[in-house]
């Protein structure tokens, strides 16, 4: 959700209870790798996001995705940590590194991934494949990709986009 807010109220949405916590938003803008360019806007973690209101700074989609990251580590105590589609609107060489972060970040959470790009499932230590809300494969990478199944022929399909 893109919520026309300050940066640090967008990002402590993730725990109301820390609304005013600066340290807290810092602490999750790092985890979810935007503090690099919050640290650049023009009032940092009290710069208005979005057009609704004067002066409000509008953001890439990619740094809005880091926005929700950042939210999404905002809540300490989940034991779950949902992530639908969070790098679509990154280049790959961001995508890599917010997934390699996550997975540190997250070691000690569930982390629930949905995603079309294989790519970024890959890593997965389990993977279910869904088709028509129905469970249909499940497994990881390789053991899907030795049954040869629809993860299989889908897999390759994106990789010869990539050859």
């Amino acid at each position: 959700m893109r919520y026309q807010f300050l940066v640090g109220h967008n990002i402590a949405v993730g725990d109301q209870a820390a609304c005013e916590d600066e340290p807290r938003w810092q602490e999750a803008a790092e985890q979810g790798l935007a503090a690099p360019f919050i640290d650049q806007l023009p009032e940092g973690y009290r710069t208005q996001l979005g057009r609704w209101f004067k002066g409000g700074q509008e953001l890439s989609i990619g740094q809005w995705q880091k926005i929700a990251l950042a939210r999404a580590f905002m809540r300490k105590e989940a034991d779950l940590l949902v992530l639908d589609e969070p790098t679509s609107a990154m280049d790959a060489v961001a995508e890599e590194r917010i997934f390699e972060h996550i997975r540190g970040a997250a070691a000690d959470q569930m982390a629930i991934l949905i995603s079309h790009r294989f790519s970024t499932v890959r890593m997965a230590d389990h993977i279910i494949v869904l088709d028509r809300g129905r469970i249909i494969e499940q497994g990881d990478h390789a053991s899907l990709m030795a049954s040869d199944g629809q993860y299989a022929r889908l897999f390759s399909l994106q990789a010869r986009g990539y050859q």
